[in-house]
């Protein structure tokens, strides 16, 4: 599966659970360590959890491998890496705080769902 496809996978998945503010940036040109993030927003950490088995679900129905979980315990921040995408899920408390769109600013938006007013583009 092509890393794009597998993005708006993830992304697709994440809606089915209801998140919020779902966002794919290409990240190929600003780092060597994934071709695309996916973020989106839970409002609980049941619903983060949720998020995150459902993204892991229909992966794994295309046969794609999870390489890495981290934070699901806790479902604050739930990293899911696949090597050319990482998925992002957050609680919006955290996702706030950590703001990835404003740190990885320069980061071309390939989907946006949600409040169009969370996407930062070119640093602005």
């Amino acid at each position: 599966m092509e890393a794009l496809e597998l993005a708006l996978l993830a992304a697709r998945a994440a809606e089915d659970r209801k998140a919020r503010d779902v966002l794919v940036m290409e990240m190929r040109e600003l780092t060597p360590v994934t071709d695309y993030f996916v973020l989106a927003s839970g409002q609980t950490p049941i619903q983060v959890r949720a998020i995150s088995d459902h993204v892991e679900e229909e992966a794994s129905r295309r046969g794609v491998r999870l390489l890495h979980r981290e934070g699901y315990e806790r479902g604050r921040w739930v990293l899911l890496d696949y090597g050319d995408v990482v998925v992002h899920l957050f609680c919006e408390e955290e996702r706030r705080f950590y703001a990835l769109e404003r740190l990885w600013g320069d980061a071309p938006v390939v989907y946006a769902a949600g409040s169009p007013a969370l996407v930062v583009k070119g640093g602005e």
